[in-house]
């Protein structure tokens, strides 16, 4: 009992800020970016010009995200996503801890355990979550080929970390990329995020 009531307000603390965040960066060019992936890879937003791209912050220790991961629903969102072409990359934000090794190769083998096919999974110190204002695992957004933010939010319509609630659900990252291949605008291009905190390093 005592989880669920965490879980829920872990929820609901984060809807109103992720939704205001996500309104001041929709319809606008995505902020630009390098990061390191688990591979020590250097990934750029620069390298994907002309296509759409996902951005999807996850932790696989959220409730939020196994509930997702699990119940194999980000798998499928990732498998709709590279069939049309979409990047889809994975961004771990870690409090400044970008280039702990232990961590890359632990992600690294989740995401295969997972079965998973994100591009590539990003070890953010801080920087990029800032720069999107990510505040919850998972926090969805869609890039479009200009290089513009046309999607900010929840992965889906049912706030709570229960799978039995997938299928009823509507999935906001589908619709977005569903929307915009066939030449339609985002009819929900921002939506409220839910799910856990996204752990930044301490100012001080």
């Amino acid at each position: 009992m005592k989880q669920a009531i965490t879980i829920a307000a872990l929820a609901a603390s984060f809807i109103s800020m992720g939704s205001a965040l996500a309104q001041t960066q929709v319809g606008q060019p995505a902020p630009q970016f390098s990061v390191t992936d688990t591979s020590g890879k250097a990934v750029s937003l620069s390298e994907f010009k002309g296509k759409y791209v996902v951005l999807e912050w996850t932790n696989p220790d959220c409730p939020f995200v196994q509930k997702h991961y699990n119940s194999g629903n980000m798998q499928a969102a990732q498998k709709h996503a590279g069939a049309k072409g979409v990047v889809w990359l994975s961004v771990n934000t870690t409090g400044g801890a970008e280039r702990d090794p232990k961590l890359s190769a632990e992600l690294a083998s989740w995401v295969k355990a997972q079965k998973a096919t994100p591009t590539a999974l990003l070890m953010d110190g801080g920087k990029l979550g800032q720069a999107f204002g990510a505040k919850t695992t998972p926090h969805m957004y869609l890039i479009d080929p200009a290089g513009k933010l046309v999607y900010a939010g929840a992965i889906d319509s049912k706030a709570t970390a229960n799978p039995g609630d997938i299928a009823s659900a509507t999935n906001y990252v589908i619709q977005a990329i569903d929307e915009t291949a066939a030449g339609k605008a985002v009819s929900k291009p921002v939506t409220a995020a839910y799910g856990c905190s996204v752990k930044y390093a301490s100012a001080g």
